[in-house]
């Protein structure tokens, strides 16, 4: 049954209709005013647009309907058999039909539903702030769009007709390049060969730091899964326009804006829109459309006017022209291909609003070609015009100032559009179907499938292993590279009688290749051929017509590679034919060098080719590769793994890492990955986004490891669709952390296979925030009966449910069980699961599992009667749990008396956490007594908010002097005030306190308290971490503080004094204490006012060879350049500190160099954390640098850390 609509069943809820009034208050207005014509009007201008808003709550919809009486009860059943038939497109399609039939009132209602109902609905939402945006009364706009234009006038009918009819001849035919010698172009009907893309009316990241390509591929399949579930709206070719897409009125035209990357079918798109408006199909507005490659503008290279640059590619229109300029609403200007355009237009240039020259408003004013496409996208130009500009992402930042209504992007192939493009390239449909399914189950391929040129490239490679009669003898290309490799096999193959030296004009092709991938240019000129000894003559036939497309329909001819990966592989491959390799090594490692990513396709290629798989059908036609050039990258991929294999902790190290994965993935060599990555033990992506393909490669790697202790895939939003390329090597990984990949229940299925697996190493499992539900328990249930290998099970942040645990305690009843430790945390349990859970299950658990000791229930809703059936598990004198976590689960101080009970006989439980409850001082007075028993074994407590007050402090007081075990003790955010810590002070000076970790953070304590906890630090010598932050002690307090410290028999390793209002006053008192003080080695004095005059005096403190300070915390406080100097200079002699945190201060570029000498001279340091300061992007870059400076040093700049995470 597919999923519902989270709107609910009852149409009058408030949570599913709450209503923004003043965010509604326009539309309510707009829907009270118009009459039924305009209603309709409105409707039918906006039908094809809601139809996709409304289907995730067209159920909702059609509730409100029916409950306002506009539907019968069998009406509003045929929406929702169609909703729950997962049908929601034909649903939505349906109501829009059955209100638009019903009439006025019925249209009416259904748009009063839609205002209710657009909270939640960002498709919705949208269209009803778009209709805000129009203004007062936007029926105007509406109706300007819907009417069109006037009537053409006779006598340029006879014109239109003839620039019809040539536009359709141009654009009738699709000609595909193919292998064949034969037959090396075939040309198709547009109609027949033309496979529709998915447009949508938004545009991605419009500033690419990486390869285009790549980056795309990376995050195309989560615009995919974002489009499946309706939030991106796809806009069709017929909305390009004065439609509904249209953000704002505008009187002087419509220009349009559509990205894409390289072979996404941007140009065939062009072609296809020309063709049907040629044929009558679309635009009947538009009463001319003139059609323009920015590769056939490069050709002029004079100033020109419009008319004649019209009449230069269409020179019918003679004198006409002149009377097509009185009505530029009917006329479209379409520019294809904005990134090849040899001139820069940059509409942020002011300098063109002012310069005359650049000036263009009359079509028959002289001016460059870059200014008359300029004015005629902003409109200065023949106002009232529609304009289409198409360009790849990388240069459509220079269109972010234009003026553009619409924006859209080619989002490719989704879906069965994929496999719809194989069908129609071979007519073979068994062939296609052969093809299909090759490409379908090698993950690799199939991603590529997004694009037209990827299935081009895909299909002419792969066509004859499917098509040949011995292919089964050959082996079909699983990777990029043996895929391209197979793709100029096939050229070769097919012309080899045409061509002498292949191997030459290879060499030749590959080096003007080369030069344009660090040039970033794609295309070529006779004058770049000649450059590399290529007789451009060649190019007119054979071989090289396969590598290099010839574009004549402009004056000059150019060339293009079929595709910007081709031009990165003829690069590659040429590396390996030139006789000199001396300087190989300098070549790739300053490729690899640069950030922006041109090279990475380049390189991955270059890494593939020394594998034996890709070169051995080239080298049949090119001769043997070099053998030495073949060494010097494989030990230039060995060099560049074991570099990276450490350098894991920062983003940018993961990545880089995961990039020489890919090198050793297309090498497909074994001796090499082996070498390098067989003793790899720890692997960490976390937070780094993995596409299936990256699951795939990470996979493949694995595989040739040896046991993995550790995997952190933590963050990486790899989903059901990469743990699919995982699970056969996760078996070998015996800690893996898989939290935060909404893996869901089908992802659970298939990690429970490798849980089921005879070889299985898993000890330790985080699967901590799924989004996975109760059904999955099953699955692991089954699982954990046998494997022998797991210990610790983290499901924290599931939604497992009663009846999830329920199944889940079926396991640990088994004898056989090896879990010792299980998290449960926030798993949506009550106390119902208790019963479940305890009184027909943990009673057996406990006396069937002796491996379980630490449970971790926190974040449910037990309550008191689920703890009440908890305590019976943990009185059975078989039971073996020694940690129990129940911090916030709604209990209050009725549960303590059971909890008291069960600690009174209980000699396994050693950790207990009670925090975020409400306990409350009776239920302290309940605990305390069972505390003070001599048999418990209690070692460490958490009582932190638990409305506890200064009483709760005198009962706990007892507990410190009685109960010998009691280590720990957290007490946060309370209110035990100055009385209360005064009593716990009396506790401490008892000579038998155990107490090490003393927790009073946030509990409204001031300076008064200060002398008595002062007093204890000449007695206590167990105490070593005291919290005291987010407390008012102020520099009287901190004073007091400044005597314990300074005495030799202070036992105190880390104190906490963030956020305690403390001033420069105290810093002489405190610094001197430092400065005599031998156990500190931890100090936070964070959220402060520490400024300069405090710093010096903490510097000469830290200089001090004494001091054994490791950690130091120093963030917030306002610290300037001066106290860099000061830090720099103490530090210089500091043997001790390993890590420093001056984050969110004032600090600016001028503190570098101070900065840069102290992580210089202070050997120690390992991580300093700088972020939120006032440096400029230059100098976070030199900051960053620094960590090169000395092995396992961290400097973290950008982003956000915290000195004291792990």
């Amino acid at each position: 049954m597919a999923q519902r609509s989270n709107w609910g069943d009852d149409p009058t809820s408030s949570k599913r209709m709450r209503m923004d009034t003043d965010l509604n208050c326009p539309v309510t207005e707009f829907l009270t005013k118009w009459d039924e014509y305009q209603l309709f009007q409105l409707t039918k201008f906006y039908r094809n647009r809601l139809e996709q808003a409304i289907e995730e709550g067209v159920d909702g919809v059609s509730s409100w309907l029916t409950y306002e009486q506009i539907f019968s009860g069998q009406e509003h059943a045929k929406v929702i058999e169609l909703v729950e038939k997962g049908n929601r497109a034909d649903s939505s399609k349906l109501l829009l039909t059955l209100v638009m039939e019903k009439g006025s009132v019925a249209r009416r209602v259904m748009w009063q539903s839609f205002v209710k109902m657009r909270v939640g609905v960002p498709k919705l939402d949208k269209i009803l702030k778009e209709m805000q945006e129009l203004g007062p009364d936007p029926f105007d706009y509406i109706m300007t769009i819907a009417q069109g234009l006037s009537e053409l006038p006779s006598h340029l009918k006879d014109v239109q007709q003839k620039h019809k009819e040539t536009l359709r001849v141009q654009t009738e035919k699709l000609t595909v390049n193919t292998i064949l010698v034969k037959e090396k172009v075939k040309t198709f009907q547009l109609v027949d060969r033309y496979t529709e893309l998915t447009i949508i009316s938004t545009v991605r990241d419009r500033t690419l730091v990486e390869h285009e390509l790549l980056a795309r591929g990376r995050d195309h399949d989560e615009w995919r899964e974002k489009l499946l579930r309706r939030e991106l709206e796809k806009i069709q070719t017929t909305q390009l326009f004065q439609s509904s897409f249209s953000p704002k009125k505008s009187k002087s035209g419509s220009s349009t804006a559509v990205s894409g990357v390289p072979g996404i079918g941007k140009t065939t798109l062009v072609q296809k829109i020309v063709y049907d408006w040629a044929t009558g199909k679309i635009y009947p507005r538009f009463q001319f459309v003139f059609s323009f490659k920015f590769r056939d503008l490069n050709s002029i290279n004079c100033r020109i006017n419009l008319r004649n640059l019209i009449l230069f590619f269409y020179s019918y229109f003679g004198n006409v022209l002149g009377e097509l300029w009185k009505n530029p609403e009917g006329l479209l200007f379409i520019f294809d291909g904005l990134d090849e355009f040899k001139d820069r237009i940059d509409f942020a240039d002011n300098w063109r609003n002012t310069e005359p020259q650049s000036m263009c408003t009359d079509p028959e004013c002289w001016c460059e070609v870059s200014d008359i496409v300029y004015s005629l996208i902003q409109h200065k130009l023949l106002p009232g015009c529609s304009v289409l500009v198409t360009s790849r992402p990388t240069a459509l930042h220079l269109l972010e100032k234009a003026e553009i209504s619409v924006w859209a992007e080619i989002l490719g192939f989704v879906g069965d559009e994929r496999k719809e493009y194989f069908n129609k390239f071979f007519e073979d449909q068994t062939v296609a179907a052969a093809v299909f399914k090759h490409v379908e189950e090698n993950e690799i391929l199939y991603t590529m499938c997004y694009n037209p040129s990827y299935c081009w490239i895909l299909s002419l490679s792969l066509g004859p292993f499917f098509t040949q009669r011995d292919r089964k003898q050959q082996q079909v290309p699983k990777t990029i590279t043996q895929l391209y490799s197979y793709y100029i096999y096939n050229i070769l193959k097919n012309h080899q009688r045409e061509i002498e030296s292949p191997r030459d004009v290879f060499l030749k092709v590959g080096e003007m290749a080369f030069t344009g991938v660090s040039e970033q240019k794609i295309v070529f000129t006779n004058g770049d051929l000649i450059k590399y000894n290529l007789q451009p003559s060649q190019f007119l036939s054979g071989l090289l017509m396969e590598l290099l497309e010839r574009d004549d329909s402009a004056q000059s001819v150019v060339y293009t590679f079929a595709h910007l990966t081709i031009q990165e592989f003829v690069a590659a491959l040429a590396q390996f034919l030139t006789p000199d390799c001396g300087n190989i090594l300098k070549l790739l490692s300053e490729a690899h060098s640069k950030e922006d990513g041109r090279f990475e396709i380049f390189l991955r290629f270059v890494a593939g080719l020394f594998s034996a798989q890709a070169a051995f059908p080239l080298e049949k036609f090119l001769g043997r590769f070099s053998h030495q050039t073949t060494c010097l990258v494989i030990d230039w991929v060995k060099e560049k793994i074991e570099g990276q294999i450490g350098n894991i902790e920062s983003e940018t190290g993961k990545r880089n890492l995961l990039n020489t994965f890919h090198y050793l993935f297309e090498s497909q060599n074994k001796a090499v990955a082996q070498a390098t990555v067989g003793s790899v033990k720890r692997l960490s992506f976390s937070g780094l986004r993995l596409t299936p393909i990256d699951c795939a490669v990470l996979s493949h790697v694995i595989g040739l490891c040896d046991t993995i202790k550790h995997l952190d895939l933590v963050g990486c939003y790899i989903q059901c669709e990469g743990l699919q390329r995982l699970e056969p090597v996760l078996h070998k990984c015996e800690e893996l952390r898989l939290d935060h990949n909404n893996l869901g229940d089908s992802g659970v299925k298939l990690l429970s296979a490798s849980l089921r697996n005879l070889d299985c190493k898993i000890q330790k499992l985080k699967l901590y925030h799924r989004a996975d539900t109760d059904s999955c328990a099953e699955d692991l249930a089954s699982t954990l009966r046998t494997n022998q290998s797991l210990t610790d099970l983290d499901l924290s942040w599931s939604n497992l449910r009663n009846s999830g645990v329920k199944l889940l305690s079926v396991v640990l009843m088994n004898s056989h069980s090896k879990i010792q430790k299980l998290k449960l945390d926030n798993t949506a349990l009550t106390d119902s699961c208790a019963e479940g859970l305890v009184s027909t299950r943990i009673s057996d658990i406990t006396n069937i599992n002796q491996s379980l000791t630490d449970l971790d229930l926190s974040h449910n809703n037990l309550g008191d009667s689920g703890v009440k059936l908890l305590s019976v598990a943990l009185g059975n004198p078989y039971c073996r749990i020694q940690t129990l976590n129940l911090y916030h689960n709604a209990l209050a101080h009725s549960c303590a008396e059971d909890l008291a009970s069960v600690l009174s006989t209980n000699r396994s439980l050693m950790e207990l956490d009670l925090g975020d409850n409400k306990l409350g001082d009776s239920g302290v007075k309940l605990l305390s007594v069972v505390l003070r028993h001599a048999d418990c074994k209690i070692q460490k407590l958490n009582l932190c908010r638990n409305k506890l007050t200064g009483s709760s402090a005198e009962e706990l007081n007892l507990t410190g002097s009685t109960n010998q075990p009691l280590t720990d003790l957290e007490l946060s955010s309370n209110t035990l005030g100055d009385s209360g810590v005064q009593v716990q002070s009396a506790a401490l000076r008892n000579p038998d306190c155990k107490i090490q970790m003393l927790k009073l953070d946030h509990n409204t304590l001031t300076g008064f308290c200060a002398e008595d906890l002062a007093s204890t630090h000449s007695i206590n010598q167990s105490l070593t971490d005291l919290d005291l932050s987010h407390n008012n002690l102020g520099d009287s307090g901190v004073k007091l503080l400044s005597v314990a410290l300074g005495n030799p028999e202070c036992r105190i390793q880390t104190l906490k004094l963030d956020n305690t209002n403390l001033l420069d006053y105290c810093a002489e008192d405190f610094t001197s204490a430092l400065g005599k003080n031998r156990s500190l080695t931890d100090l936070d004095l964070s959220w402060n006012n520490l400024r300069e005059s405090s710093v010096k005096l903490l510097s000469v403190a830290l200089g001090n060879p004494e001091c054994k300070i490791q950690k130091l915390n120093l963030g917030h406080n306002s610290f300037t350049d001066s106290c860099a100097e000061d830090l720099a200079s103490g530090l210089s002699t500091n043997q001790s500190l390993t890590d420093l945190y001056l984050g969110s201060n004032s600090l600016t570029d001028k503190s570098v160099p101070a900065l840069r000498r102290l992580i210089q001279t202070c050997s120690s340091l390992e991580r300093i954390q700088l972020q939120e300061n006032q440096f400029s992007p230059n100098v976070i870059q030199q900051l960053e640098l620094l960590q090169k400076s000395r092995s396992g040093l961290s400097v973290g700049v950008s982003g956000w850390a915290s000195i004291y995470s792990t």
